[in-house]
């Protein structure tokens, strides 16, 4: 008799198709975080397989779960099928939560966060208390704190999912048939029967085929937190949010940056002035910016690292990180015994989440797609959703915010001015700068601008940029008014809390205005 799979949360969702049920058959981030993968029976990440009560054949109309991957993704669909009725198992190779979650975003952000505190501190001159002196960052605790946060973090997902009844196992799973997979752990193999599968198995850091990382002198974003001391000098390689946001916690714990960026700023993707005032900040902290600068080769010297441009430029440090994307994380799945496809590197789906196994669906990262937390949650709502036959409209990927924790921080959502330029859309762009904001006034914090960018015809708000303190909480209320459709005066009449940085985003919507007439590429 099958094994029940188990139930958890995560997910991303691309496209949209209406639910036809056919899913469903009728019938070292530390030794804190990594202990429970060892199976000492702790609770807080993936912890020992329990024993499952078996599930009834198919003939009876309980659909078994299987879920591959505990991130975002496959915690949000294991949750709504779970909460749905079905029997779901959920099986996680690394940590609860996710590996690139919890290893890699998480930490980050913390020490970004304990970085941004530090600096607080060190202003108190301009906020009317004595100079503090200098104030040296602790390694050890910063480390300690951000693995508490994660392992805190990992606790509360595997309680929501405990108390949905979903069975969390740990090792990792690959498909030997259309409805069966075997779970490898470190009490031996068993196979799963399935009559439906969700693959949120996430990403992983994308490694160059001319470059080896060896953990200790070249390393990927996951690996430097193996490091105990902030490096001497250290080269980023990649100016995308990884990139630049490690440039900035590497210069703020006091090594030497030089950031290589492919392109001819940093920040490609994102708005040009947003860019601009990161360089400029930069510049003033001492991080050298080699633009056009595209790797083609690390290699030693003498005991240091050489990273060598394809134009030639080379520069040298004590460490190398690597920060060029991620990759979707497909090997070893057994895919082609599913008869799952690929497009490209990533897992092929349908509007629905499907892949090209219909009761199989992808979510996240591993389906290419944008490689955001809050997608990869969406997603997973709606596979888990599509998998119970109930319908599910599809992620709008446009109106996903996104955010760079450096700082200042920068933030943006929906459509951006250069894309609408070059599309021939008419757009109106409103701004504002936070220097003449109360409340950035007080905080010591006035860097910064707002910018709206809206229909030139009917003003409805099709996109915006924050730049400044808070900027990835600011940019919800423009996330908010792209989904619902706002227009310009809806935003620059709300009565916002006085003072606050908020009321920025309002004098935006309603400020000075320059027309986004096409413009010639």
């Amino acid at each position: 008799m099958a094994e029940a799979p188990g139930r958890r949360r995560g997910g991303r969702s691309h496209r949209g198709g209406e639910a036809d049920g056919s899913g469903i058959r009728e019938p070292a981030l530390s030794h804190r975080v990594g202990r429970s993968l060892r199976g000492h029976g702790g609770r807080g990440l993936v912890g020992p397989a329990r024993r499952v009560r078996p599930l009834p054949s198919r003939g009876v109309s309980v659909p078994r779960f299987l879920v591959i991957g505990g991130g975002p993704a496959g915690v949000a669909a294991a949750s709504v099928a779970a909460a749905g009725g079905a029997a779901v198992t959920l099986v996680e190779a690394e940590v609860l939560g996710g590996a690139s979650q919890l290893r890699e975003c998480i930490p980050s952000k913390a020490l970004a966060a304990s970085i941004s505190g530090l600096a607080g501190i060190r202003a108190r001159g301009h906020l009317g208390s004595a100079d503090p002196g200098p104030l040296r960052p602790d390694p050890a605790r910063l480390a300690e704190r951000r693995l508490s946060i994660a392992a805190l973090l990992s606790e509360t997902e595997r309680g929501r999912l405990e108390a949905l009844g979903v069975d969390i196992r740990a090792g990792r799973a690959r498909f030997t048939g259309a409805r069966t997979a075997a779970v490898a752990s470190a009490g031996g193999e068993d196979t799963l029967e399935f009559d439906c599968a969700l693959i949120a198995t996430g990403s992983v850091p994308r490694v160059p085929p001319w470059v080896a990382p060896d953990g200790e002198r070249i390393l990927t974003s996951r690996q430097v937190y193996r490091l105990t001391q902030a490096p001497e000098e250290v080269v980023v390689v990649g100016a995308g949010a990884t990139g630049v946001e490690f440039a900035h916690l590497l210069s703020s714990l006091g090594s030497r940056v030089v950031l290589l960026a492919s392109r001819g700023r940093v920040l490609p993707q994102s708005d040009p002035e947003a860019a601009a005032a990161l360089e400029e900040e930069f510049a003033d902290r001492g991080v050298v910016v080699l633009r056009g600068a595209r790797a083609r080769e690390i290699r030693d010297a003498d005991g240091r690292v050489e990273v060598v441009a394809e134009d030639g430029r080379t520069a040298g440090g004590s460490h190398a990180l690597l920060a060029v994307g991620l990759l979707p994380a497909t090997a070893g799945l057994g895919l082609d015994a599913a008869g799952v496809s690929l497009a490209g590197e990533a897992v092929a789906v349908d509007a629905s989440q499907r892949t090209t196994t219909p009761h199989i669906f992808a979510a996240g990262d591993v389906t290419g797609g944008p490689m955001l937390s809050s997608v990869a949650a969406a997603e997973g709502t709606v596979a888990g959703r599509r998998a119970l036959g109930l319908p599910a409209a599809p992620v709008e990927h446009t109106a996903a915010a996104q955010a760079v924790y450096t700082d200042p921080e920068v933030a943006w959502v929906g459509l951006q001015e250069d894309p609408a330029a070059a599309s021939g859309r008419r757009v109106r762009v409103t701004r504002a700068r936070f220097a003449a904001n109360p409340r950035a006034l007080m905080t010591a914090r006035p860097r910064g601008f707002a910018k709206v960018i809206s229909d030139s015809g009917d003003e409805t708000i099709l996109g915006g940029v924050v730049v400044g303190a808070q900027a990835a909480e600011l940019i919800g209320i423009l996330a908010l008014a792209v989904r619902a459709g706002l227009r310009r005066d809806d935003l620059a009449g709300t009565l916002l809390a006085y003072p606050s940085l908020a009321e920025t985003l309002a004098e935006a919507a309603a400020g000075p205005q320059r027309d986004g007439a096409p413009r010639a590429s």
